[in-house]
């Protein structure tokens, strides 16, 4: 197993957060129905469930080799699904990074208390922490 220093993972991390705010405008994070492409990949019949805006800067602390963000603003859900996936683009559209979607304790990237997502409920992020092994 490899094991990095902490400041080798808070550099990595620090990538992270730097691609997250690339670009003029704030990055999006995207809930989406059906099932993940490939990394990158087109979005094809996969819907649109919430999309958020991210804070810009991104940071909002990094140490210890944890990337924790800033706090989301609240949004209307814009369709009826099953959040499965999301997907996190930078200000300017380009792919960051896809992460699954599941309920607390099934393991997925994203928790969510219901992946049971209707038009018009208010969807939120508590907090959007990244740490390296």
């Amino acid at each position: 197993m490899i094991s990095f220093s902490t400041s080798v993972k808070n550099a990595r991390l620090a990538a992270i957060a730097g691609a997250i705010d690339a670009g003029d405008s704030p990055a999006s994070f995207v809930v989406y129905s059906g099932t993940r492409p490939s990394p990158g990949a087109a979005v094809t019949d996969q819907v649109a469930l919430a999309t958020l805006e991210v804070p810009q800067p991104f940071a909002a602390d990094l140490s210890g080799g944890v990337l924790t963000g800033a706090a989301f603003e609240e949004v209307m859900a814009d369709a009826d699904g099953e959040a499965t996936w999301s997907r996190l683009v930078d200000g300017e559209g380009a792919w960051v990074m896809d992460l699954d979607v599941g309920i607390e304790g099934s393991g997925a990237d994203v928790t969510i208390s219901s992946t049971t997502i209707y038009r018009g409920i208010l969807t939120r992020i508590s907090r959007m922490v990244f740490a390296e092994g």
